[in-house]
């Protein structure tokens, strides 16, 4: 009678062992299989299907462990109620990659004390980064230099140059719609904006006549500022169609001043945009595209905002020098009905 041996588990497959196969160091395979930017296209495929000859499954705890790290990220905003911040977390989200890493969402409600709070109860869970996300683009008060984990302002930048900001460039996205505009034909145009004390309505203004003035035109009027709502929309294009009735563009702060400019050419029989054309920004669709017209407008790009501060993030945390100060990203033109008169 013979005896049966009892089965071996078979060795784990380890990382390095993927790395070998593959012909690459460890910290290569490491990013090529965790999604990061520095790896060729061609490197990563291959390490990929090594780890699949080796039926190779890495353990996230021992990868963080011995990454020093918790695979997890706080993202701190003042604004959870706000049409901001969501797209920003989803741009965040998708740079992380799904199942990589976790991210901790801690509403401050614009309040310094709570914010506080948040921010102890972030570094106590270790996580490995944080986001920062303001409500508006005017400067915010920095969390101070001696946050132990990496730390990027989104949106609202920081107060202090020595940390790294990322906000939309509101000044070159204003030259961008004035160079739409005066592209269309138009040559008699006006801007309506909001609340005079948030950046974002001074950078635009500031584009706005920037543009103009590179084309040889001035601005009709003065920019009238006030508030950011339809009902100022309305009101300011009665005032403006009554001073200036020659006016052929309204460049508006915001898309919901734009409905409201919409809403006053229309009541005054002025054609959208035979007669007039009328540009909002912020691109935010529930308004863009149920106006009458579709309205054309300037996006803010806030995915892309929130996906690159997740690639800051990594970055810095693997040593990488992701610089400081304000980065101005680029917004995009999204045309529509409003501008350009369909065919």
């Amino acid at each position: 009678m013979t005896r049966t041996e009892p089965a071996r588990n078979p060795k784990p497959v380890t990382l390095t062992d993927v790395a070998r196969l593959a012909g690459v160091s460890v910290a290569t395979a490491s990013k090529a299989l965790n999604g990061r930017d520095q790896v060729a296209p061609a490197t990563r495929q291959r390490v990929i299907e090594a780890a699949d000859r080796l039926a190779f499954s890495p353990n996230p705890l021992a990868r963080g462990l011995i990454a020093g790290r918790t695979g997890t990220v706080g993202l701190l905003t003042s604004d959870l109620v706000g049409r901001f911040v969501l797209p920003i977390l989803t741009g965040a989200e998708d740079a992380f990659g799904a199942g990589q890493v976790n991210v901790f969402l801690c509403d401050a409600r614009g309040d310094a004390i709570r914010e506080q709070h948040h921010l102890r109860a972030l570094l106590s869970r270790r996580v490995d980064g944080l986001i920062v996300v303001g409500e508006r683009t005017d400067p915010r008060p920095s969390l101070g230099p001696d946050i132990p984990v990496p730390v990027v302002y989104v949106y609202a930048p920081s107060d202090d140059p020595a940390d790294l900001s990322l906000t939309p460039d509101n000044t070159g996205a204003a030259r961008l719609a004035v160079e739409h505009l005066v592209g269309s034909g138009r040559t008699r145009i006006a801007h309506i904006s909001g609340d005079p004390a948030y950046a974002a309505a001074q950078d635009r203004a500031v584009g706005t006549r920037e543009a103009l003035a590179a084309a040889g035109l001035e601005l009709v009027g003065d920019v009238m500022f006030s508030d950011w709502t339809e009902h100022w929309g309305r009101d300011a294009a009665a005032l403006l169609l009554e001073h200036h009735p020659d006016v052929d563009a309204i460049l508006c702060g915001s898309d919901q001043i734009a409905r409201g400019v919409l809403d006053t050419a229309r009541d005054l029989g002025r054609r959208v945009p035979e007669d007039i054309a009328v540009m909002g920004f912020d691109n935010w669709e529930v308004l863009t595209t149920n106006s009458r017209p579709q309205l054309t407008s300037i996006d803010a790009n806030l995915q892309h905002l929130g996906r690159t501060a997740a690639q800051r993030v990594f970055a810095a945390l693997d040593g990488v020098d992701v610089g400081h100060g304000i980065q101005y990203l680029p917004t995009r033109l999204v045309i529509r009905g409003s501008t350009i008169a369909r065919r």
